[in-house]
């Protein structure tokens, strides 16, 4: 699931999306970044669960803020209707960071 779902994120952040639910805000976009990245973490973190090690969270960890600010930097470079945006990259960081806090707020992880 944490593999189909990081392939579907790939798709998404490279492919022109038109018709996306409107939350209300101005802040929209980053929502919906921070929303996709905590679910990537939260599912990444319960892929790893049977054999989780403090050293595994935080591999898991640095490859998913790696992944959100490579996916960032690249789209432009792939797609020109897509830009790159520091701020979504900071939005993909955060849902990275809350995915993981969630994933240990729920005792999939324990960290000695």
């Amino acid at each position: 699931m944490a593999i189909a779902y990081a392939i579907a994120l790939v798709i998404v952040s490279l492919i022109n999306l038109n018709g996306v639910p409107s939350l209300g805000s101005s802040f929209d976009d980053k929502i919906y970044h921070i929303i996709a990245y905590i679910g990537l973490a939260f599912l990444w973190i319960t892929y790893f669960k049977p054999s989780i090690k403090k050293e595994t969270v935080y591999l898991v960890f640095s490859c998913l803020i790696l992944f959100g600010v490579v996916l960032e930097l690249i789209q432009h470079q792939l797609n020109s209707n897509r830009t790159y945006d520091t701020v979504d990259m900071i939005a993909n960081c955060l849902g990275v960071i809350f995915g993981t806090l969630i994933a240990r707020k729920l005792n999939i992880i324990k960290l000695k």
